[in-house]
This record gives C-alpha cells, sequence and structure tokens, in this order.
C-alpha cells in the first residue's frame, strides 16, 4: 500500500524534538500567546524574507484579516482562480467583498490574460493562489496590478518554501496567507494559519483585528475577533520548520521520479514546473480523462489519491448567485480530470515504482 500522507511517519522521525516543545508549552504554561508564538512568528517571517508574521487561528482566518486590513472599498470585487479550495473564495465573500473568477493556465495557477479581461472599476484586489504548491507568475500579476492600483493577497495555504525567481513566495504582495492544516507542507497538530507581509501597519492591525481589536487586555480600540495561533501549535510548527526545506526536497525529486516514471503514458496530462521556480509539490496532480476509472482501479491496487478539486468554484451551489460567464474557462472543463497521486516526504522510489506499476497494470488491460 501507498499511502496519500502519512503523518505518523513524519511525527515518529522527529519524536523527541516535538515532545520536547510540547513539553515546554506545558511548562511554561503559554497556551495562547507567549514566547513560543514570538519566537515562531520571527522565524517564519525570517524564513519567507518578509518584516512581520501574525499568528491567526486558521488559513481561513487569515485571508479574512488580511482583507479587512487592507480596508478595500465595501462591495468591491476580488479576482480569484477558479480553481482552489472554497477558502480562498468565501474569505472574501464573509468580508463583504464581492468574488469575480479568473481562468487558470497550465500550471493551474491565475491566467494573467483572463485576469486583464476580468478587471473592471469595481475591481479592487487580485488573489494570486500558488495552488498544490506551484508558485503564480508574480512578475505578471504585481505589474497588472501597478497598472491598475490594485491591491495583491498571495494565498500561500499550499506553498511554505515555494520559490519564484529565488525569493519565497508570500514576498511579493502586499499581504500573505498561509495555513498550517495538519496535512500541509509545514503542518500544526490542530488548525492554525498566519498573515506575512512587509508592511509595518498592516502587520499591526492584522494583529489587533485578531485579538479582538486589542493590543492590551481589555483597551478595544475597535470590534476584532478572536484568531490566534495557540502555543502548543507553534512551539510544534517551529520544530518543524527546522525541517520543512529536507521535506520539500524530498517531495521535490519525487515528482521528479514520478514524471519520469510515468511519461510513458501519452493519455496522462502531468504536472508542469514554470521556469525559475521551485515548486514544493504540496500536490502532485495530473489530469486523465476517465479519471474515476483510473482512481478506483488505483485505490484497489493499495495505491490512495485524492481530488483537488472535484468541482470548479464558479460551479458550487455557494456561487449560482453570481452572474458571469465562465464557461469559457479551462478551469470549468478540466475539474472532471484532475487526481491527486500520493505525494510527501515518506515517499520513496520503491514507492513511487509501485504507483507506475499500478499505471502500467491499468494501462495494459
Amino acid at each position: 500500500m501507498v499511502k496519500f500522507l502519512d503523518l505518523k511517519k513524519q511525527y515518529f522521525s522527529i519524536k523527541s524534538e516535538i515532545n520536547n516543545a510540547i513539553n515546554s508549552v506545558i511548562s511554561d504554561s503559554a497556551f495562547v500567546g507567549g514566547k513560543h508564538v514570538k519566537m515562531f512568528e520571527e522565524k517564519f517571517a525570517e524564513y519567507n524574507g518578509v518584516k512581520y508574521c501574525v499568528g491567526v487561528g486558521n488559513g481561513t482566518d487569515a485571508i479574512e484579516i488580511a482583507l479587512e486590513a487592507l480596508a478595500l472599498p465595501k462591495g468591491s470585487e476580488v479576482i480569484v482562480p477558479a480553481n482552489s479550495f472554497i477558502a480562498s473564495s468565501e474569505a472574501v465573500s464573509r468580508a463583504g467583498l464581492k468574488v469575480r473568477f479568473c481562468d487558470i493556465n497550465d500550471y493551474y495557477t491565475m491566467d494573467i490574460e483572463d485576469v486583464e479581461r476580468q478587471i473592471n472599476s469595481n475591481t479592487s484586489a487580485l488573489m494570486p493562489v500558488h495552488l498544490y504548491g506551484q508558485p503564480a507568475m508574480m512578475d505578471e500579476i504585481m505589474e497588472i496590478a501597478k497598472k491598475h492600483g490594485l491591491k495583491v493577497i498571495e494565498d500561500c495555504a499550499q506553498a511554505h518554501g515555494a520559490e519564484y525567481k529565488n525569493k519565497r513566495v508570500s514576498c511579493f504582495g502586499d499581504i500573505a496567507c498561509f495555513s498550517f492544516y495538519p496535512g500541509k507542507n509545514l503542518g500544526a497538530y490542530g488548525d492554525g494559519g498566519a498573515v506575512v507581509t512587509n508592511n509595518e501597519e498592516l502587520a499591526h492591525k492584522c494583529s489587533m483585528i485578531g485579538n479582538h481589536g486589542s493590543h492590551a487586555k481589555y483597551k478595544h480600540e475597535f470590534e476584532g475577533r478572536n484568531s490566534r495561533l495557540d502555543g502548543l501549535n507553534a512551539a510544534i510548527l517551529y520544530v518543524k520548520l527546522q525541517h520543512l526545506d529536507k521535506w520539500n526536497r524530498i517531495r521535490f525529486e519525487a515528482a521528479n521520479y514520478y514524471s519520469a516514471l510515468l511519461q510513458e503514458f501519452d493519455e496522462l496530462t502531468l504536472p508542469n514546473i514554470m521556469q525559475d521556480t521551485y515548486p514544493v509539490f504540496h500536490l502532485y496532480v495530473i489530469r486523465y480523462m476517465k479519471r474515476d476509472e483510473l482512481m478506483n482501479f488505483l485505490n484497489n491496487e493499495g495505491i490512495e489519491t485524492g481530488i483537488h478539486y472535484p468541482t470548479a468554484l464558479p460551479k458550487l451551489d455557494a456561487y449560482k448567485y453570481i452572474s458571469q460567464d465562465t464557461s469559457y474557462m479551462k478551469a470549468m472543463k478540466i475539474d472532471s480530470e484532475l487526481l491527486s497521486l500520493p505525494m510527501g516526504e515518506h515517499l520513496t522510489n520503491s514507492d513511487c515504482d509501485l504507483v507506475a506499476e499500478s499505471f502500467k497494470k491499468y494501462f495494459a488491460r
């Protein structure tokens, strides 16, 4: 059997470090706020090459808080890729803004030409999503944003450590958001998230929003919310961050090995890697016309798979109210073909060989 992801194996590989970190938080009684959160925020900001990091409750909160801190005009539009998890778009709506979808390119990130088509007088921001760990085309996106006077919120929920032209994603836009959901490349033992930015004022505002509009106990300057990264998860993430680059390299090598093994099957569309980027392969996503048939075959062979995502965002019931022509979009046509293969630092070449052997069996039928 080849597991899709193996968090237990990951834990046992760094068990003593994790247990020591947890015991330290318990010993300090630093469960909300405190030195462990501060240590992680400082280290994660440094890792990403930005000045400020604010830990929050989860990745969706991170986007909502970032949007609120930017103070975009109420009812204005934020352009979001049509292929992403709903957190990217629902955060926009819940922040009192309007979602406008754009198409995706061959790397499953924002299609630059369609972004230009979607911009109108009511557009206030762009939200590039570094989906599957593939960096979006940030030079072109920032150029468009500058041309039209738009803010840029990077959704980095699947791209911890990914690089675009030798710089970490998250340092290009006005503000960037991370999720530390357990299955992420850098995952907590529960929910968690962060907002990062080079703008001190934005960082200060985000921190206050997530702490009931306050920077001092019982002194509330405005109504905020309760969204804080807890001490236990901050300490766990601090430990895991020391291993992230190594784990990402294993993912990258496994992805390249997959591609070498699977390239003989012309019926498959394999992931592309954009020049001058370092994708971290949160997911290894292929496309195949008979996706469900293939998925069932692989699962019966003991190969765990996933679908990311089975329904393009504009097709969801949640967005029936949006009157926007998305029928021409690539994202609307390929959602039935997407299939995610096992991916993680648990993978060995032998595991990848087993996956490839199952493909051979499938196509030899």
